[in-house]
């Protein structure tokens, strides 16, 4: 299954897929999601590694610093010279000598020289010290965590922390998924746990958009999605739901296979993982 079969129906993904830059970016996502999602699966693995699985560390020095107009105006120049009509809205210099983090309309942020000349896709990992540091891991959350802050909570499926709230993850999600209904089978352990979970949706594949739309448009939302995760078969009138907004929003943050699992701090902390090491990882004791 790729994620450009998976929203062909979509006018907003019909519409990026037009575009030569979202072509040429997203065929890489492609290939990954096609290897981590074989035959409709997930990857349940944490992304968050370098080449040998070695864990990255955040680099946050580069979130306060401010974009570059320069940059932008010859990155929009020469993409405009080679036919393509994406609008850059941000440069943003990384700790790499001439190479900044950009952010564009409709495209998944990427790297960039100086010149405005080259495009550079995936991780550039900063080595030398005691651990790896993924330099664009501080920009990226710092991205994810606005774009999630922004979504309206009626437009998620929130399953509340019980007791005190300790922690709050978004969670992209599948009705078919294998991985999302293990992760679905722990929330009460989740929540138990003090972690709330906001659902969004993320189908991730053409059969599975209209099953997802029918539980963002049944009366019971939680109840429609706890009989989905179970397999059953969910119906629900027809409504205007968010389901094509989240998709596009996932594939903006760079979800390649679900559940793919953010913090409200914009940190992705990988896929399924069992209620008590997702605890763990959150410093929930």
């Amino acid at each position: 299954m790729s994620l450009f079969s998976a929203t062909k129906a979509h006018s907003t993904t019909q519409k990026l897929s037009r575009s030569k830059l979202t072509q040429a970016m997203m065929s890489t996502l492609l290939v990954i999601a096609a290897v981590g999602c074989s035959n409709k699966e997930a990857d349940a693995t944490n992304n968050s590694t370098t080449i040998d699985g070695t864990p990255t560390t955040q680099n946050t020095s580069t979130i306060a610093k401010a974009s570059d107009s320069a940059v932008v105006t010859a990155l929009q120049t020469n993409l405009k010279a080679s036919g393509i009509e994406e609008k850059i809205i941000s440069a943003v210099p990384t700790d790499m000598p001439g190479i900044y983090w950009v952010s564009g309309e409709g495209v998944p942020p990427f790297f960039a020289d100086k010149a405005g000349k080259h495009i550079i896709q995936g991780q550039i990992i900063a080595v030398g010290q005691q651990t790896p540091v993924d330099i664009s891991a501080a920009l990226v959350a710092a991205t994810a965590k606005q774009a999630l802050a922004a979504v309206d909570k009626k437009d998620m499926i929130i399953y509340p922390a019980v007791g005190k709230t300790k922690s709050v993850l978004y969670a992209f999600t599948d009705a078919d998924c294998g991985y999302c209904r293990k992760m679905h089978e722990e929330m009460a352990d989740i929540n138990a746990r003090g972690i709330e979970v906001r659902y969004l949706a993320w189908p991730r594949s053409q059969e599975t958009i209209p099953k997802m739309e029918a539980i963002w448009c049944s009366e019971d939302r939680n109840a429609a999605m706890d009989q989905a995760k179970m397999g059953a078969s969910v119906q629900g009138p027809s409504c205007k739901n968010p389901v094509e907004q989240q998709l596009a929003l996932g594939a903006a943050l760079g979800v390649r296979g679900t559940p793919a699992v953010f913090t409200e701090t914009g940190e992705q902390v990988g896929g399924y993982l069992p209620a008590a090491q997702l605890a763990q990882a959150l410093g929930i004791s």
